[in-house]
C-alpha cells in the first residue's frame, strides 16, 4: 500500500463556497473527465482524449495552494505536507463528485481531479449491439469481461450494464474500483461502491472481505494481476455475476493476457477455471463518428461463451474463436469486421475510418459487398 493511499475523505465544513468550485463547475459544464492544475499553466480540462486550456489566468504556486488547501481538513493538510501526495474525494454538488490527487512535482503542488458522475448513459445512447443489454438481462453468474485500450469506453459500457441490473433486479451489487468512474444510486438493487485508497486500502483487502458482504453482482474493475483474477473467478464459480475490464483488443488476446498473469505451473488450472466461468467477452474500440449526435462510436467484437467456445478455450484453441464468432451471429456474436461493416452501411462512420481500423482490410471490403469468408467446421 503506497503511503498516499490513506483511506480518507473530505468532510470539511465551509463557511463560504470554496473558490475551486468554479473550476469544478467549468469541468462539469464542459463534460470534461478531468481537471488539471499545474504551476505556470492555466487550469486545463481533459475533454474526450485531449487536454485543453481554459481561459482562466496562469496559476502560481500560491494560487494552487490556496485553491487546494481550502477544501482540505487539517488532517489531510498534515498528511500531504508529510508525504507529498494525497488521494481524497470531494463533492462540489449533489450529483457530481471528484476523485482528487494532489502531489508535488519539481517541489511545486499539482492537482489532478477525475470527475465521477451519477449520470449513467442508457444503452440506447451508446450505440452498442442489442446483445449487450440481453447479457445484462439474462446472465446471472460467471465472468463478463469488457476489454479494449485506454479511453475506449469500457467503464461506460459496464456502468450501463450495472445500472440496468440495478433497475431490474432485487440484488446486492458490490463494486471495487480505482477510481470510481460513476456514482450509482440504489434503484431496485442495493449498490455498494468501494473505492481503492478512499474506502479500502487496496484490492487485496477489498477482495478478502468481498464474500462477507453477501454480493450477487460484483465489479472488480481492472484485472491487474493473478490475485485479482483468481478472486474474480472464485466468486464467479460460486454463483456470482462478476464484471471486469482488461487492456486487450480481442477475445483471443484477452485469454492470452489472462493466462500470462499466472506462473507457468498454474496456467493449465487457470485456463480450465476460466473456460468454466467465462460467460462473455466484449471487446471495443472508439472511432470518430459521422453524426452530430454521435461524434464517437464503438466498434465491438462480442464472444458469448457457449459450450463450443468453452471447449475451445479449455483445449487451448483460441485461434479458432474468430471462426466460431462468425458462425454464431444468430446468438448475438459478432467480430470486428461485421461491426465495422454495420457502422459503415448505417453511416455511423466513414468508409475511410472503417478501413483504417480494420484488422483485415480485404475482408472488410468483401463484407461490404455482401461476401463473408466461410465459417468452416470446428469440432
Amino acid at each position: 500500500m503506497t503511503e498516499h493511499k490513506q483511506p480518507i475523505d473530505s468532510h470539511v465544513h465551509f463557511e463560504k463556497e470554496p473558490e475551486i468550485n468554479k473550476l469544478f463547475s467549468a469541468a462539469i459544464k464542459s463534460q470534461a473527465s478531468d481537471l488539471h492544475l499545474k504551476v505556470g499553466q492555466p487550469p486545463k480540462l481533459r475533454i474526450h482524449d485531449g487536454i485543453r486550456s481554459t481561459n482562466a489566468p496562469v496559476l502560481t504556486e500560491e494560487k494552487i495552494e490556496k485553491l487546494v488547501f481550502e477544501i482540505l481538513s487539517e488532517q489531510q493538510k498534515k498528511f500531504f505536507l508529510e508525504n507529498g501526495a494525497l488521494d481524497f474525494a470531494y463533492q462540489p454538488s449533489a450529483t457530481d463528485r471528484f476523485r482528487i490527487n494532489i502531489f508535488r512535482q519539481r517541489t511545486m503542488i499539482s492537482m489532478a481531479a477525475r470527475r465521477i458522475t451519477s449520470e449513467i448513459p442508457p444503452f440506447a445512447s451508446l450505440n452498442l449491439p442489442p446483445v449487450v443489454e440481453t447479457l445484462a438481462d439474462n446472465v446471472r453468474d460467471g465472468l463478463v469481461l469488457v476489454t479494449g485500450p485506454t479511453g475506449c469506453g469500457k467503464s461506460t459500457t459496464i456502468a450501463s450494464m450495472i445500472d440496468h441490473i440495478n433497475a431490474t433486479r432485487s440484488c446486492h451489487i458490490v463494486t471495487i474500483e480505482d477510481p470510481l468512474e460513476f456514482l450509482h444510486t440504489d434503484k431496485k438493487a442495493l449498490v455498494s461502491q468501494r473505492e481503492i485508497g478512499i474506502d479500502v486500502p487496496d484490492f487485496e483487502d477489498a477482495l478478502r472481505s468481498l464474500m462477507r458482504q453477501d454480493p450477487d453482482v460484483v465489479l472488480v474493475g481492472e484485472m491487474r494481476d493473478n490475485e485479482t483474477l483468481t478472486a474474480a473467478m472464485r466468486a464467479a464459480e460460486t454463483g456470482h455475476l462478476v464484471f471486469g475490464t482488461l487492456h486487450s483488443v480481442s477475445a483471443s488476446q484477452t485469454i492470452q493476457r489472462i493466462l500470462d498473469l499466472f506462473p507457468q505451473e498454474e496456467r493449465e488450472l487457470a485456463r480450465q477455471t476460466f473456460a468454466l466461468t467465462i460467460r462473455a467477452i466484449i471487446s471495443q474500440v472508439i472511432l470518430p463518428g459521422l453524426r452530430k449526435e454521435a461524434s464517437r462510436v464503438p466498434a465491438v467484437e462480442i464472444l458469448i461463451a457457449n459450450p463450443i467456445v468453452q471447449k475451445l478455450i479449455s483445449e487451448g484453441r483460441e485461434s479458432d474463436l474468430e471462426t466460431i464468432i462468425r458462425a454464431c451471429q444468430n446468438e448475438g456474436m459478432q467480430d470486428f469486421t461485421e461491426s465495422l461493416r454495420k457502422l459503415i452501411d448505417d453511416e455511423w462512420i466513414d468508409l475511410k475510418v472503417g478501413l483504417e481500423h480494420a484488422s483485415n482490410v480485404e475482408e472488410l471490403k468483401m463484407a461490404l459487398k455482401g461476401i463473408r469468408a466461410s465459417s468452416g467446421a470446428i469440432l
